[in-house]
């Protein structure tokens, strides 16, 4: 069990959220909108450490975004998200402008990956300065300034000159990477979250036939001493409740009956 000083340190923090993806696709998202918001993160920050993690950040989302069609998925996506958005004109509950705005909005991302086109990614490839250092990176400590002088330079060069370059990056990915923001805000978005109750620490799903949701997504109290462990696909799922000591203790499962919001979107 924790003690009484992380209780109130936990108090501190928002109500943590915990999220498992039920396809491969929304897998991709996740793992793009965190890099992506890694990246805007660092290369706010005046500091060389600050600019390794930010171009560590960007050869990540390209390795990401080199796999498959990722363009192609997210425009299908918007398009599926468009269809559902404009069946609602009907709905008298629905308000119309609210929902013009939105169906606008992604009409809008989907035109810009259309812009895009598909080799939207091959300028990043071809910069030999990003190749050298994805190259070397493969090689623990492989970036360091005897291994790679240039970059070594152009981290000594001033944040203001650096920024510029991070940008310049940013908009060769920042149509898709924006796209899939916007995608997972609507998907987050669309499903109210449920008050439900974990019997032993433990609660099961099972999803109903031709489900098309893509999200579990639970929320615990802020002043939580534990954390959820989510497994399942798109059929079934099963949320596990540990009880969390320290590092180096194994997380068991509580016992107790546990209150939670789950949204399944």
């Amino acid at each position: 069990m924790m003690n009484k000083a992380t209780h109130n340190d936990l108090r501190s923090r928002r109500s943590p959220e915990y999220e498992l993806p039920l396809s491969e696709r929304m897998r991709t998202f996740l793992r793009l909108e965190f890099l992506y918001q890694q990246y805007n993160y660092f290369i706010e920050i005046n500091t060389d450490w600050s600019s390794r993690a930010a171009i560590t950040s960007l050869l990540e989302m390209m390795a990401i975004l080199s796999r498959g069609d990722i363009r192609s998925d997210v425009h299908k996506e918007l398009d599926r998200h468009i269809g559902i958005l404009t069946s609602y004109h009907s709905q008298p509950t629905v308000d119309p402008q609210r929902l013009e705005v939105m169906v606008e909005n992604l009409t809008s991302r989907r035109d810009g990956l259309r812009a895009i086109g598909t080799n939207f990614i091959q300028p990043l490839r071809d910069n030999e300065f990003l190749s050298a250092i994805k190259h070397r990176s493969t090689i623990p400590g492989g970036t360091c300034e005897f291994d790679l002088p240039e970059f070594s330079h152009w981290l000594r060069q001033s944040h203001k000159r650096r920024r510029q370059d991070f940008i310049i990056w940013l908009e060769m990915i920042k149509t898709v990477c924006d796209a899939v923001i916007e995608l997972l805000w609507l998907i987050r978005e669309s499903t109210a979250p449920m008050e439900k109750s974990a019997v032993n620490g433990m609660y099961q799903h099972k999803m109903p036939p031709y489900s098309h949701d893509q999200l579990v997504r639970v929320t615990l109290p802020k002043e939580s001493y534990l954390f959820p462990e989510i497994s399942g696909n798109q059929h079934r799922f099963t949320v596990r409740f540990l009880e969390w000591c320290d590092i180096n203790q194994r997380a068991i499962q509580t016992h107790d009956d546990i209150s939670f919001k789950i949204s399944i979107c």
